[in-house]
Parts: structure tokens; C-alpha cells; sequence
């Protein structure tokens, strides 16, 4: 089993006492559901069917599939079993979805949901991007050359820019798309050269503190 995140505290703590707001996070069962479809999308069919039999075996007498399994030592004062259910939520739904899922997938000998469309985009034609992307949760720091660069912001802002100096003498402004970004594109990079920029935050009045580089392969 997998666990959510490296620092969920969605669970019992170390002593088996019950989550009172903090604690450690435990194996998630859906999550091999997860995994299997993507060992399915591999071509690794025998190990999706593992996953998906460990799906199967934390399920208690019912088939009723937990949110989180006992992942350490048998805590026997509270009732806690190494891969035993814990007391989170049981039966959860979306493992159970998860575990339709799954069976159905083994069943047709794919990934039964995968949209069409992205298979035909990506896979069948290869489509390239149309733009190399810079966002604050996205802060990449190389684009390939020849690539239009968009940078996009959550609110309205304007960028200051040059490229191959240190003087930021290039001002645009962001516009909103239809999906409610606010989106600018600056032109394509020649490789090895150096995109710098900043922003200013009009609805604030306040500059950005620090600079942002893009270098171009």
C-alpha cells in the first residue's frame, strides 16, 4: 500500500491512540487501485492483478474496504493489526469505486476510462506543445528553444522582461483567458539564450521582490 502524501497526519499516532486533529497518515488501500491502473497503461498486467488482490485482502468480513490500514507493529491495547483496518472510515466509497474500477479494467484488458481524445492527441499524433509554460506552481527554470513562452498568474499582473540582459526594459500585460487565468506570451528563446522577468501586481501596487530566469536548450 501506498500512503497520500509524506507528511499526512490524517491518522492514529505512533502509540495506536486515536487522531485528535494531528497524527500519522497510514497505507491507503485505494491508492494500490490507483497503481494498478497505471501498471495497466505499462503493460504490466500481472502486477495490476496483484494490486488489485491486496485491494481485496484488507477488505474485512462483508468486503468492506477501509480507508487506511495499520502499517507498524500490532498495537494489541488498541485493537490495531499490521495491515489490519484502523479507525478511519470503513467502508470508504471511493475505494470501493476504485476497486470497481480496477476489476473492470483487468476485465477488458486496459484502462476501461482513459479519454479518447488525450489518447489521440498524445500517443496516436505526438501533438507538440504549443507553448513552453511558466506559472508560480510550475517555476521551471529551462524551456526549449523556439518555443513561444507563456507565463501565467492567478491575478492580473504586468512583467517586466528582457532577454540576455540584466535591464528589464520589456513591459506587457497579462490578460484573462477563458479559463480564468491571467496569461501573457513573450517570444521564443534561441538556444543558450536567458529570459529574465519580474512582475508587478497593479490591483496591490506592489513589485514582485526578486527576478526569474528562463533559459533556453
Amino acid at each position: 500500500c501506498w500512503h497520500r502524501s509524506t507528511d499526512d497526519r490524517y491518522g492514529e499516532h505512533d502509540d495506536g491512540s486515536s487522531f485528535d486533529g494531528t497524527g500519522i497518515g497510514r497505507a491507503w488501500p485505494l491508492l494500490c487501485g490507483e497503481r494498478a491502473h497505471y501498471e495497466l497503461a505499462a503493460g504490466h498486467l500481472r502486477t495490476a492483478e496483484q494490486l488489485m488482490a491486496v485491494m481485496e485482502a484488507v477488505a474485512r468480513p462483508g468486503g468492506l474496504v477501509p480507508e487506511q490500514v495499520w502499517d507498524a507493529d500490532d498495537v494489541a491495547s488498541a485493537a490495531l493489526h499490521f495491515f489490519g483496518a484502523t479507525g478511519s472510515a470503513r467502508p470508504l466509497s471511493w475505494a470501493h469505486a476504485e476497486y470497481i474500477k480496477v476489476r473492470r479494467s483487468l476485465y477488458e484488458g486496459r484502462v476501461f476510462d482513459t479519454p479518447p481524445q488525450t489518447v489521440e492527441r498524445y500517443l496516436r499524433l505526438q501533438t507538440p506543445p504549443g507553448h513552453a509554460l511558466w506559472r508560480f506552481n510550475h517555476r521551471a527554470t529551462r524551456v526549449r528553444a523556439g518555443l513561444p513562452i507563456r507565463i501565467e498568474s492567478l491575478v492580473r499582473a504586468h512583467i517586466h522582461w528582457s532577454v540576455d540582459s540584466v535591464y528589464l526594459d520589456e513591459r506587457c500585460e497579462t490578460h484573462r483567458s477563458p479559463a480564468g487565468l491571467w496569461t501573457a506570451d513573450l517570444p521564443a528563446l534561441s538556444s543558450g539564450s536567458r529570459l529574465l522577468f519580474t512582475f508587478f501586481w497593479p490591483e496591490a501596487n506592489h513589485a514582485e521582490d526578486r527576478h526569474y530566469e528562463l533559459v533556453a536548450f
